[in-house]
Protein backbone atom coordinates (compact mmCIF):
# COMPACT_ATOMS: atom_id res chain seq x y z
CA UNK A 1 0.00 0.00 0.00
CA UNK A 2 2.47 2.47 0.34
CA UNK A 3 3.84 2.02 -3.24
CA UNK A 4 0.32 3.16 -4.03
CA UNK A 5 0.30 6.18 -1.98
CA UNK A 6 2.92 8.07 -4.31
CA UNK A 7 1.48 6.87 -7.43
CA UNK A 8 -1.64 8.11 -5.68
CA UNK A 9 -1.14 11.27 -4.74
CA UNK A 10 1.19 11.92 -7.67
CA UNK A 11 -1.99 11.48 -9.63
CA UNK A 12 -4.03 13.53 -8.27
CA UNK A 13 -1.86 16.19 -8.20
CA UNK A 14 -1.30 16.01 -11.67
CA UNK A 15 -5.10 16.96 -12.68
CA UNK A 16 -5.06 20.64 -13.42
CA UNK A 17 -5.61 23.13 -10.77
CA UNK A 18 -9.07 24.20 -12.30
CA UNK A 19 -10.81 20.66 -11.16
CA UNK A 20 -10.62 21.54 -7.85
CA UNK A 21 -10.55 25.44 -7.46
CA UNK A 22 -13.21 27.61 -9.12
CA UNK A 23 -12.04 30.20 -11.98
CA UNK A 24 -12.35 33.46 -9.53
CA UNK A 25 -10.22 32.13 -7.11
CA UNK A 26 -7.46 31.50 -10.00
CA UNK A 27 -8.48 34.96 -10.82
CA UNK A 28 -7.64 36.32 -7.72
CA UNK A 29 -5.38 34.32 -6.41
CA UNK A 30 -2.83 33.67 -9.75
CA UNK A 31 0.07 33.37 -7.52
CA UNK A 32 -0.98 31.49 -4.75
CA UNK A 33 -2.45 29.21 -6.95
CA UNK A 34 1.56 28.94 -8.86
CA UNK A 35 3.38 28.28 -5.18
CA UNK A 36 0.69 25.60 -4.57
CA UNK A 37 1.53 23.43 -7.75
CA UNK A 38 5.17 23.93 -6.92
CA UNK A 39 4.83 22.76 -3.51
CA UNK A 40 3.24 19.52 -4.40
CA UNK A 41 5.61 19.33 -7.56
CA UNK A 42 8.43 18.70 -4.31
CA UNK A 43 6.20 16.74 -1.91
CA UNK A 44 6.30 13.86 -4.41
CA UNK A 45 9.58 13.40 -5.17
CA UNK A 46 10.67 13.69 -1.26
CA UNK A 47 8.39 10.99 -0.17
CA UNK A 48 9.53 9.10 -3.27
CA UNK A 49 13.34 9.04 -2.58
CA UNK A 50 12.30 7.78 0.80
CA UNK A 51 10.11 4.95 0.59
CA UNK A 52 11.60 3.69 -2.70
CA UNK A 53 13.02 -0.19 -2.10
CA UNK A 54 15.78 -1.75 -4.04
CA UNK A 55 13.93 -4.28 -5.51
CA UNK A 56 10.76 -2.30 -7.01
CA UNK A 57 13.25 1.14 -8.05
CA UNK A 58 12.86 0.27 -11.61
CA UNK A 59 9.44 -0.15 -11.97
CA UNK A 60 8.69 2.84 -9.51
CA UNK A 61 11.43 4.97 -11.38
CA UNK A 62 9.03 4.10 -14.25
CA UNK A 63 5.73 5.12 -12.87
CA UNK A 64 7.93 8.77 -11.63
CA UNK A 65 9.05 9.35 -14.70
CA UNK A 66 5.56 8.74 -16.79
CA UNK A 67 3.47 10.61 -13.55
CA UNK A 68 6.03 13.65 -13.90
CA UNK A 69 5.44 13.87 -17.57
CA UNK A 70 1.66 14.08 -17.20
CA UNK A 71 2.54 16.23 -14.32
CA UNK A 72 4.37 18.38 -15.72
CA UNK A 73 2.27 19.28 -18.85
CA UNK A 74 -0.73 19.75 -16.34
CA UNK A 75 1.57 22.64 -14.02
CA UNK A 76 2.71 24.25 -17.16
CA UNK A 77 -1.49 24.48 -18.32
CA UNK A 78 -2.99 25.54 -14.93
CA UNK A 79 0.53 28.09 -14.67
CA UNK A 80 -0.73 29.43 -17.79
CA UNK A 81 -4.16 29.66 -16.86
CA UNK A 82 -2.86 31.54 -13.86
CA UNK A 83 -0.96 34.52 -15.79
CA UNK A 84 -3.74 35.10 -18.43
CA UNK A 85 -5.89 35.37 -15.56
CA UNK A 86 -3.37 38.06 -13.38
CA UNK A 87 -2.82 39.35 -16.75
CA UNK A 88 -6.25 40.16 -17.54
CA UNK A 89 -6.82 42.09 -13.70
CA UNK A 90 -3.87 44.11 -13.74
CA UNK A 91 -4.39 45.40 -17.51
CA UNK A 92 -4.98 49.09 -17.02
CA UNK A 93 -8.12 51.05 -17.87
CA UNK A 94 -7.81 54.16 -20.66
CA UNK A 95 -8.53 57.19 -18.73
CA UNK A 96 -9.80 60.93 -19.75
CA UNK A 97 -6.25 63.02 -21.22
CA UNK A 98 -5.90 66.22 -18.82
CA UNK A 99 -5.93 68.07 -21.53
CA UNK A 100 -7.32 68.07 -25.42
CA UNK A 101 -4.04 68.30 -27.76
CA UNK A 102 -5.45 66.08 -30.73
CA UNK A 103 -5.44 68.01 -34.05
CA UNK A 104 -7.90 65.61 -35.48
CA UNK A 105 -10.12 66.80 -32.84
CA UNK A 106 -9.25 70.62 -33.68
CA UNK A 107 -9.66 70.74 -37.26
CA UNK A 108 -13.13 68.45 -36.85
CA UNK A 109 -14.46 71.14 -34.46
CA UNK A 110 -13.22 74.21 -36.69
CA UNK A 111 -15.06 72.06 -39.24
CA UNK A 112 -18.06 71.92 -37.97
CA UNK A 113 -17.88 75.47 -37.38
CA UNK A 114 -17.47 76.72 -40.88
CA UNK A 115 -19.98 74.31 -42.05
CA UNK A 116 -22.19 75.84 -39.69
CA UNK A 117 -20.94 79.10 -41.10
CA UNK A 118 -22.15 77.81 -44.32
CA UNK A 119 -25.50 76.92 -42.90
CA UNK A 120 -26.32 80.51 -41.51
CA UNK A 121 -25.76 81.81 -44.72
CA UNK A 122 -28.00 79.93 -46.65
CA UNK A 123 -30.46 80.20 -44.08
CA UNK A 124 -30.43 84.04 -45.33
CA UNK A 125 -31.29 83.01 -49.27
CA UNK A 126 -33.80 80.67 -47.75
CA UNK A 127 -35.63 83.70 -46.31
CA UNK A 128 -35.05 85.95 -48.98
CA UNK A 129 -36.33 83.58 -51.50
CA UNK A 130 -39.17 83.02 -49.33
CA UNK A 131 -38.71 79.62 -49.74
CA UNK A 132 -39.03 78.67 -45.90
CA UNK A 133 -42.56 78.03 -45.74
CA UNK A 134 -42.63 75.60 -49.08
CA UNK A 135 -42.66 72.79 -46.62
CA UNK A 136 -45.75 72.42 -44.22
CA UNK A 137 -44.81 69.24 -42.43
CA UNK A 138 -41.83 68.40 -39.85
CA UNK A 139 -40.18 64.89 -40.93
CA UNK A 140 -36.92 64.57 -39.55
CA UNK A 141 -36.32 61.18 -40.50
CA UNK A 142 -38.42 60.57 -43.50
CA UNK A 143 -38.25 63.59 -44.93
CA UNK A 144 -34.14 63.06 -45.75
CA UNK A 145 -35.45 62.33 -49.33
CA UNK A 146 -37.45 64.77 -51.78
CA UNK A 147 -40.60 63.90 -53.57
CA UNK A 148 -39.66 61.10 -55.67
CA UNK A 149 -42.86 60.87 -57.94
CA UNK A 150 -45.10 63.09 -60.02
CA UNK A 151 -47.91 61.90 -58.02
CA UNK A 152 -45.38 63.04 -54.15
CA UNK A 153 -44.96 66.18 -55.88
CA UNK A 154 -48.71 66.85 -56.51
CA UNK A 155 -49.31 65.82 -52.75
CA UNK A 156 -46.73 68.64 -51.52
CA UNK A 157 -47.56 71.36 -53.56
CA UNK A 158 -51.29 70.28 -52.50
CA UNK A 159 -50.47 71.06 -49.23
CA UNK A 160 -48.60 74.28 -49.90
CA UNK A 161 -51.56 75.61 -52.00
CA UNK A 162 -53.70 75.57 -48.64
CA UNK A 163 -50.81 77.90 -46.79
CA UNK A 164 -51.65 81.79 -45.83
CA UNK A 165 -48.49 82.48 -48.15
CA UNK A 166 -49.73 80.95 -51.06
CA UNK A 167 -53.10 82.60 -50.81
CA UNK A 168 -51.74 85.95 -50.34
CA UNK A 169 -49.00 85.87 -52.30
CA UNK A 170 -47.97 83.38 -54.39
CA UNK A 171 -51.51 82.31 -55.66
CA UNK A 172 -49.87 82.47 -59.71
CA UNK A 173 -47.47 80.03 -58.58
CA UNK A 174 -47.38 76.60 -60.60
CA UNK A 175 -45.36 73.45 -59.71
CA UNK A 176 -42.27 74.37 -61.83
CA UNK A 177 -41.54 77.26 -59.33
CA UNK A 178 -43.20 75.59 -56.29
CA UNK A 179 -40.23 72.86 -56.95
CA UNK A 180 -37.43 75.65 -57.26
CA UNK A 181 -38.37 77.03 -53.50
CA UNK A 182 -39.49 73.58 -52.27
CA UNK A 183 -35.52 72.72 -53.14
CA UNK A 184 -33.82 75.70 -51.30
CA UNK A 185 -35.98 74.55 -48.33
CA UNK A 186 -34.76 70.85 -48.16
CA UNK A 187 -31.04 71.27 -48.53
CA UNK A 188 -31.46 73.85 -45.61
CA UNK A 189 -32.53 71.07 -43.73
CA UNK A 190 -30.49 68.52 -44.82
CA UNK A 191 -27.89 70.38 -44.47
CA UNK A 192 -28.96 70.67 -40.85
CA UNK A 193 -29.17 67.47 -41.06
CA UNK A 194 -25.93 66.54 -42.20
CA UNK A 195 -23.90 68.88 -39.33
CA UNK A 196 -26.35 66.88 -36.66
CA UNK A 197 -24.66 63.94 -37.51
CA UNK A 198 -21.26 64.71 -38.35
CA UNK A 199 -20.74 66.36 -35.24
CA UNK A 200 -22.64 63.98 -32.86
CA UNK A 201 -21.11 60.99 -33.91
CA UNK A 202 -17.58 61.78 -34.17
CA UNK A 203 -18.24 63.31 -30.78
CA UNK A 204 -19.55 59.92 -28.80
CA UNK A 205 -16.44 58.27 -30.78
CA UNK A 206 -13.98 61.14 -29.21
CA UNK A 207 -15.90 60.22 -25.96
CA UNK A 208 -16.01 56.69 -25.83
CA UNK A 209 -12.49 56.60 -27.00
CA UNK A 210 -10.78 59.02 -24.09
CA UNK A 211 -9.14 61.44 -26.85
CA UNK A 212 -10.21 64.39 -25.19
CA UNK A 213 -10.98 65.93 -21.56
CA UNK A 214 -13.08 65.51 -19.41
CA UNK A 215 -14.14 69.64 -20.06
CA UNK A 216 -14.09 68.70 -23.34
CA UNK A 217 -16.30 66.01 -23.27
CA UNK A 218 -18.73 68.45 -21.34
CA UNK A 219 -18.38 70.95 -24.75
CA UNK A 220 -19.44 68.06 -27.28
CA UNK A 221 -22.42 66.65 -25.25
CA UNK A 222 -23.17 70.44 -24.79
CA UNK A 223 -22.86 71.43 -28.31
CA UNK A 224 -24.30 68.15 -29.52
CA UNK A 225 -28.04 68.96 -27.14
CA UNK A 226 -27.86 72.49 -28.70
CA UNK A 227 -27.75 71.41 -32.13
CA UNK A 228 -31.13 69.45 -31.40
CA UNK A 229 -32.84 72.13 -29.66
CA UNK A 230 -31.81 74.21 -33.05
CA UNK A 231 -33.60 71.44 -35.12
CA UNK A 232 -36.64 72.21 -33.14
CA UNK A 233 -36.67 75.97 -33.11
CA UNK A 234 -36.42 75.80 -36.58
CA UNK A 235 -39.70 74.08 -36.79
CA UNK A 236 -40.98 76.04 -33.89
CA UNK A 237 -40.30 78.92 -36.39
CA UNK A 238 -41.81 77.77 -39.58
CA UNK A 239 -44.85 76.79 -38.10
CA UNK A 240 -45.32 80.31 -36.66
CA UNK A 241 -46.26 81.54 -40.91
CA UNK A 242 -48.64 78.86 -41.14
CA UNK A 243 -51.55 79.34 -38.69
CA UNK A 244 -54.35 80.34 -39.75
CA UNK A 245 -54.96 83.89 -38.31
CA UNK A 246 -52.43 84.86 -41.17
CA UNK A 247 -55.79 84.99 -43.34
CA UNK A 248 -56.78 87.62 -41.61
CA UNK A 249 -57.62 91.01 -43.40
CA UNK A 250 -54.54 93.03 -42.89
CA UNK A 251 -51.96 89.91 -42.30
CA UNK A 252 -49.43 89.36 -44.12
CA UNK A 253 -48.15 85.85 -44.10
CA UNK A 254 -44.15 85.19 -42.71
CA UNK A 255 -42.97 83.73 -39.77
CA UNK A 256 -43.04 85.55 -36.43
CA UNK A 257 -39.77 87.68 -36.20
CA UNK A 258 -39.13 86.86 -32.29
CA UNK A 259 -38.67 83.06 -33.02
CA UNK A 260 -36.76 83.77 -36.38
CA UNK A 261 -34.30 86.06 -33.78
CA UNK A 262 -34.38 83.18 -31.83
CA UNK A 263 -33.38 80.79 -34.60
CA UNK A 264 -30.53 82.85 -35.53
CA UNK A 265 -28.87 83.46 -31.99
CA UNK A 266 -28.89 79.58 -31.45
CA UNK A 267 -27.03 79.19 -34.70
CA UNK A 268 -24.92 82.12 -34.10
CA UNK A 269 -23.90 80.57 -30.01
CA UNK A 270 -23.62 77.37 -32.16
CA UNK A 271 -21.23 78.14 -33.76
CA UNK A 272 -18.97 80.62 -31.95
CA UNK A 273 -19.07 77.26 -29.33
CA UNK A 274 -17.65 75.26 -31.68
CA UNK A 275 -14.88 77.77 -32.98
CA UNK A 276 -13.77 78.99 -29.31
CA UNK A 277 -13.63 74.49 -28.50
CA UNK A 278 -11.55 74.43 -31.31
CA UNK A 279 -9.35 77.08 -31.61
CA UNK A 280 -9.00 76.25 -27.34
CA UNK A 281 -7.34 72.95 -28.53
CA UNK A 282 -4.76 74.62 -30.82
CA UNK A 283 -3.52 77.24 -28.26
CA UNK A 284 -3.60 74.60 -25.78
CA UNK A 285 -0.97 72.53 -27.82
CA UNK A 286 1.05 75.42 -28.94
CA UNK A 287 1.77 76.27 -25.50
CA UNK A 288 2.11 73.27 -24.23
CA UNK A 289 5.14 72.65 -26.62
CA UNK A 290 7.21 75.76 -25.60
CA UNK A 291 6.19 76.36 -21.87
CA UNK A 292 8.45 78.73 -21.21
CA UNK A 293 7.53 81.19 -23.71
CA UNK A 294 3.55 80.41 -22.87
CA UNK A 295 4.42 81.76 -19.13
CA UNK A 296 6.06 84.94 -20.48
CA UNK A 297 2.47 85.26 -22.35
CA UNK A 298 0.54 84.22 -18.76
CA UNK A 299 2.51 87.05 -17.37
CA UNK A 300 1.92 89.56 -20.23
CA UNK A 301 -1.97 89.18 -19.68
CA UNK A 302 -1.87 89.62 -16.21
CA UNK A 303 -1.11 92.98 -16.52
CA UNK A 304 -3.63 95.82 -15.52
CA UNK A 305 -3.53 97.56 -19.09
CA UNK A 306 -4.03 93.94 -20.38
CA UNK A 307 -7.04 93.48 -18.16
CA UNK A 308 -8.84 96.35 -18.88
CA UNK A 309 -7.84 95.77 -23.01
CA UNK A 310 -9.87 92.57 -22.58
CA UNK A 311 -12.86 93.95 -20.68
CA UNK A 312 -13.04 95.99 -23.97
CA UNK A 313 -12.76 93.09 -26.39
CA UNK A 314 -15.62 91.51 -24.09
CA UNK A 315 -18.04 94.62 -24.03
CA UNK A 316 -17.44 94.84 -27.94
CA UNK A 317 -18.64 91.00 -28.74
CA UNK A 318 -21.31 91.70 -26.50
CA UNK A 319 -22.26 94.86 -28.18
CA UNK A 320 -21.40 92.92 -32.03
CA UNK A 321 -23.85 89.57 -31.00
CA UNK A 322 -26.67 92.86 -29.87
CA UNK A 323 -26.78 94.19 -33.05
CA UNK A 324 -26.88 90.72 -35.06
CA UNK A 325 -30.36 90.23 -32.76
CA UNK A 326 -31.67 93.49 -34.10
CA UNK A 327 -30.63 92.57 -38.12
CA UNK A 328 -32.85 89.72 -36.87
CA UNK A 329 -35.55 91.55 -36.15
CA UNK A 330 -35.53 94.18 -38.79
CA UNK A 331 -35.42 90.43 -41.22
CA UNK A 332 -38.38 89.56 -39.78
CA UNK A 333 -40.48 92.19 -40.14
CA UNK A 334 -39.22 93.42 -43.90
CA UNK A 335 -38.04 96.51 -42.07
CA UNK A 336 -35.32 96.96 -44.48
CA UNK A 337 -37.83 97.77 -47.14
CA UNK A 338 -38.57 101.32 -45.57
CA UNK A 339 -36.69 104.28 -45.62
CA UNK A 340 -34.13 103.26 -48.11
CA UNK A 341 -31.92 106.12 -47.86
CA UNK A 342 -29.03 107.17 -45.41
CA UNK A 343 -28.04 108.59 -42.65
CA UNK A 344 -31.85 110.19 -43.11
CA UNK A 345 -34.77 108.50 -42.57
CA UNK A 346 -37.39 110.63 -44.35
CA UNK A 347 -37.00 114.35 -43.67
CA UNK A 348 -34.84 113.45 -40.66
CA UNK A 349 -32.12 111.42 -39.17
CA UNK A 350 -35.11 110.01 -37.43
CA UNK A 351 -39.09 109.92 -38.07
CA UNK A 352 -41.82 111.56 -36.49
CA UNK A 353 -42.09 110.68 -32.87
CA UNK A 354 -45.98 109.70 -33.10
CA UNK A 355 -44.50 107.12 -35.83
CA UNK A 356 -41.97 105.11 -33.40
CA UNK A 357 -44.50 105.36 -30.63
CA UNK A 358 -47.17 104.33 -32.05
CA UNK A 359 -50.36 103.69 -29.93
CA UNK A 360 -51.70 100.51 -32.58
CA UNK A 361 -48.54 98.02 -31.47
CA UNK A 362 -50.18 98.54 -27.63
CA UNK A 363 -52.06 95.68 -26.69
CA UNK A 364 -53.10 96.81 -23.11
CA UNK A 365 -55.48 99.50 -22.34
CA UNK A 366 -53.17 101.55 -19.95
CA UNK A 367 -50.38 101.32 -22.50
CA UNK A 368 -48.08 99.88 -20.34
CA UNK A 369 -46.74 97.43 -23.12
CA UNK A 370 -45.90 100.81 -25.70
CA UNK A 371 -43.00 101.24 -25.63
CA UNK A 372 -41.24 97.10 -25.90
CA UNK A 373 -43.60 96.61 -28.22
CA UNK A 374 -43.10 99.28 -30.49
CA UNK A 375 -39.23 98.53 -30.02
CA UNK A 376 -39.55 94.99 -31.02
CA UNK A 377 -42.81 95.28 -33.64
CA UNK A 378 -42.93 98.55 -34.81
CA UNK A 379 -40.53 98.68 -38.01
CA UNK A 380 -40.07 102.11 -38.73
CA UNK A 381 -38.44 102.03 -34.50
CA UNK A 382 -36.67 98.72 -35.27
CA UNK A 383 -35.12 99.89 -38.25
CA UNK A 384 -33.68 102.97 -36.24
CA UNK A 385 -32.56 100.84 -33.37
CA UNK A 386 -30.67 98.84 -36.29
CA UNK A 387 -29.49 101.74 -37.21
CA UNK A 388 -28.02 103.45 -33.91
CA UNK A 389 -26.67 99.85 -32.52
CA UNK A 390 -24.73 99.09 -36.09
CA UNK A 391 -23.27 103.12 -35.86
CA UNK A 392 -22.29 102.27 -32.64
CA UNK A 393 -20.87 99.21 -33.14
CA UNK A 394 -18.76 100.72 -36.08
CA UNK A 395 -17.32 103.43 -33.70
CA UNK A 396 -16.49 101.39 -30.80
CA UNK A 397 -14.09 99.47 -32.75
CA UNK A 398 -11.86 102.24 -34.24
CA UNK A 399 -12.15 103.44 -30.44
CA UNK A 400 -10.97 100.57 -29.70
CA UNK A 401 -8.38 99.91 -32.91
CA UNK A 402 -6.73 103.54 -31.45
CA UNK A 403 -6.74 102.32 -27.92
CA UNK A 404 -4.69 99.26 -28.74
CA UNK A 405 -2.43 101.53 -30.00
CA UNK A 406 -1.78 104.22 -27.21
CA UNK A 407 -0.14 103.91 -24.06
CA UNK A 408 0.60 101.29 -22.08
CA UNK A 409 -1.94 98.74 -23.89
CA UNK A 410 0.55 99.31 -27.19
CA UNK A 411 3.69 98.61 -24.92
CA UNK A 412 2.44 95.16 -23.58
CA UNK A 413 0.03 94.07 -26.24
CA UNK A 414 0.78 90.43 -27.87
CA UNK A 415 1.56 90.79 -31.68
CA UNK A 416 -1.55 88.22 -32.59
CA UNK A 417 -3.66 90.57 -30.35
CA UNK A 418 -2.64 93.55 -32.32
CA UNK A 419 -2.94 91.72 -35.75
CA UNK A 420 -6.56 90.82 -34.50
CA UNK A 421 -7.77 94.84 -33.50
CA UNK A 422 -6.68 95.45 -36.83
CA UNK A 423 -8.55 92.90 -38.72
CA UNK A 424 -11.45 93.98 -36.64
CA UNK A 425 -11.29 97.36 -38.85
CA UNK A 426 -11.41 95.86 -41.89
CA UNK A 427 -14.18 93.88 -40.89
CA UNK A 428 -16.55 96.72 -39.69
CA UNK A 429 -15.53 99.05 -42.36
CA UNK A 430 -16.95 96.17 -45.00
CA UNK A 431 -19.85 94.99 -42.62
CA UNK A 432 -20.99 98.94 -42.67
CA UNK A 433 -20.40 99.40 -46.86
CA UNK A 434 -22.99 95.79 -47.31
CA UNK A 435 -25.47 97.28 -44.95
CA UNK A 436 -25.87 100.74 -46.23
CA UNK A 437 -25.64 99.17 -49.60
CA UNK A 438 -28.78 96.89 -48.66
CA UNK A 439 -30.61 99.22 -47.32
CA UNK A 440 -30.42 101.92 -50.49
CA UNK A 441 -31.03 98.98 -53.36
CA UNK A 442 -34.04 97.78 -50.96
CA UNK A 443 -32.62 94.20 -50.16
CA UNK A 444 -31.47 93.06 -53.21
CA UNK A 445 -30.64 89.21 -52.35
CA UNK A 446 -26.92 89.22 -53.01
CA UNK A 447 -26.20 91.87 -50.92
CA UNK A 448 -28.49 90.91 -48.12
CA UNK A 449 -27.61 87.39 -48.18
CA UNK A 450 -23.43 89.08 -47.92
CA UNK A 451 -24.88 91.33 -44.77
CA UNK A 452 -25.83 88.26 -43.05
CA UNK A 453 -22.12 86.51 -43.53
CA UNK A 454 -20.38 90.08 -42.77
CA UNK A 455 -22.14 89.78 -39.35
CA UNK A 456 -21.26 86.56 -38.32
CA UNK A 457 -17.73 87.17 -39.84
CA UNK A 458 -17.22 90.16 -37.97
CA UNK A 459 -18.76 88.21 -34.83
CA UNK A 460 -15.73 85.87 -35.48
CA UNK A 461 -12.89 88.71 -35.28
CA UNK A 462 -14.09 89.86 -32.39
CA UNK A 463 -13.92 85.85 -30.48
CA UNK A 464 -10.55 85.72 -32.16
CA UNK A 465 -9.41 88.64 -30.58
CA UNK A 466 -10.75 87.79 -26.78
CA UNK A 467 -9.10 84.04 -27.05
CA UNK A 468 -6.22 85.27 -28.09
CA UNK A 469 -6.41 87.68 -24.79
CA UNK A 470 -6.74 84.90 -22.37
CA UNK A 471 -5.31 81.33 -21.20
CA UNK A 472 -7.71 79.05 -19.12
CA UNK A 473 -6.87 77.66 -15.43
CA UNK A 474 -6.65 74.40 -16.60
CA UNK A 475 -3.94 75.40 -19.50
CA UNK A 476 -1.80 77.52 -17.03
CA UNK A 477 -1.67 74.40 -14.92
CA UNK A 478 -0.52 72.20 -17.41
CA UNK A 479 1.84 74.44 -18.38
CA UNK A 480 3.36 75.04 -14.94
CA UNK A 481 3.27 71.22 -14.48
CA UNK A 482 5.36 70.57 -17.70
CA UNK A 483 7.93 73.56 -16.60
CA UNK A 484 8.58 71.75 -13.67
CA UNK A 485 9.07 68.53 -14.70
CA UNK A 486 11.75 70.30 -17.06
CA UNK A 487 15.10 69.47 -15.95
CA UNK A 488 16.93 72.09 -14.78
CA UNK A 489 20.28 73.22 -16.26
Amino acid sequence: MSLLIPGRQLVSFGRPSSWFVCRQCLRQQPQLASSRVLGSLRQPRRHVSKTATSTTSTATTRRLGSSTVFFSISARASMSTAAQAAGQVSKPKRTFPEATTSKSVAYWLLGSAASVFGIVVFGGLTRLTESGLSITEWKPVTGSLPPLTQEHWESEFEKYRASPEFKMLNSHMDLAEFKKIYFMEWTHRLWGRFIGLSFVLPAAYFIARRRVSVPMARTLVGISGLIGFQGFIGWWMVKSGLTDDLFAPGSHPRVSQYRLTAHLATAFVCYSWMLLAGLSVLKTRRLLAKPADAMKLVETLKQPAMVRFRGSVTALTALVFTTVLSGALVAGLDAGLIYNEFPKMGLGLTPPASELWDKFYSRKEDGSDLWWRNMLENPSLVQLDHRILATTTFSAVLALFFYARRGRVAAVLPKDARKGATGLVHLVCLQAALGISTLIYMVPVPLAAAHQAGALALLTGTLVLGQRLRVPQSTLRLIQKKLAEMPKH
